[in-house]
């Protein structure tokens, strides 16, 4: 714990507002990962009842699965089925929600891509700032002890900086990843009820 704090206090100013970032940062991912996860409980058993489900043109069937799996796919079906006069509506209804559940699972990544910009450039800022001193200390004519304080202050700064975004960017990354995966997987879905209501359409 000595040895961190040593290094923390090495870094200067700046390393304050990144490891208000950092916090930030996982404080996101952490909540993200509940919210993610509460949405893929049930998933492939939800699949595969509403594909066993189509295939019967059981639409209660689905209800009851939509209402039995809670989750942003669910919700997304059963509200095209509440709205199955016809085709155009279902479409609409579909998009909707689909549009609807999109925001909601990108809730906070803008935070983190803003983070995975900003976290470098406050580095920056620290090595600028353990430059200055590092020159000011020559012009003083200090000794070498002073001269490479500057400098690790530079360099504690410039690694945090990138460590904070880095570990940003990852998250970001994986979050963006399984967005759109849940994105592929409603427009399957969606297809695949819509087709099946066409052909009960057709034959009526």
């Amino acid at each position: 714990m000595e040895n961190f704090l040593r290094l923390f206090n090495s870094g200067g100013l700046v390393m304050y507002p990144l490891l208000v970032l950092s916090f930030i940062t996982l404080t996101i991912a952490v909540e993200r990962l509940f919210y993610y996860r509460s949405n893929q409980v049930g998933v492939r058993s939800f699949f595969r009842g509403v594909d066993d489900a189509v295939q019967k043109k059981d639409w209660d069937g689905i209800q009851h699965l939509c209402e039995k799996f809670p989750s942003a796919l669910s919700r997304i079906v059963a509200n095209g089925l509440q709205h199955s006069a016809s085709e155009t509506a279902m479409k609409s209804a579909f998009e909707d929600r689909m549009s609807m559940e999109s925001i909601s699972f990108n809730r906070y990544l803008d935070y983190l891509s803003a983070i995975v910009t900003i976290s470098p450039l406050l580095g920056l800022l620290g090595t600028v700032t353990g430059m200055i001193q590092t020159f000011s200390v020559l012009d003083s004519g200090g000794g070498a002890a002073a001269i490479t304080g500057g400098v690790g202050e530079a360099l504690v700064a410039t690694a945090t900086g990138l460590c904070v975004a880095i570990i940003a960017f990852c998250f970001y990354t994986y979050f963006s990843h399984r967005l759109d995966a849940m994105i592929t997987d409603a427009e399957r879905l969606c297809s695949l009820v819509l087709g099946a209501k066409k052909e009960s359409w057709d034959e009526a």
